[in-house]
């Protein structure tokens, strides 16, 4: 009788290879889901951005006659009025003040810690305020770095009066 050699070690080395190649796929599917994350995270801040920037514009165009107000205040901090938290004692010079105040906090606050502003893009010095068109921008820390530089996210939108 013949003896039969019988190869040892040789499935040891497919599951071995069979391990690694998981691994390898296993490290791929943990940063796609990371990334989905991160980009996820990334969206639902833009949005966040995109209401408050909406809100101010709706803001502006409810106390329209306070415009100059709205942009001067928006390069500081705002003023708070505790009268304009009801509907009498608030003039519109005081609510334009509230307004970017809360804004402000809104937008300083989590989850977009960010910075906005107001500014005036087009028809200044025009004889009627139909065509004015105004902008803001707002920038939030989206790389999660601690400073809001040229790298970050922003959004923009303009609109008339």
């Amino acid at each position: 009788m013949r003896s039969i050699k019988r190869k040892q070690g040789f499935t040891l080395i497919e599951i071995l290879i069979a391990m690694v190649i998981m691994a390898f796929g296993l490290l791929g599917l943990a940063g796609l889901q990371a990334s989905g994350l991160k980009q996820n995270q990334s969206a639902y801040l833009r949005s966040q951005a995109t209401a408050l920037a909406y809100d101010l514009a709706d803001r502006v165009r409810a106390n329209r006659s306070q415009i100059a107000t709205y942009i001067a205040a928006s390069s500081g901090t705002g003023t708070q009025a505790t009268n304009c938290l009801n509907t009498t004692g608030c003039s519109a010079l005081l609510m334009a003040a509230h307004d970017i105040y809360e804004w402000k906090l809104m937008i300083g606050s989590p989850p977009l810690n960010g910075t906005g502003s107001l500014t005036q893009a087009s028809g200044a010095g025009t004889s009627t305020t139909s065509d004015d068109v105004y902008t803001i921008t707002i920038n939030w820390d989206d790389d999660r770095d601690g400073d809001i530089d040229t790298n970050d996210a922003n959004f923009t939108v303009s609109f008339g009066l």
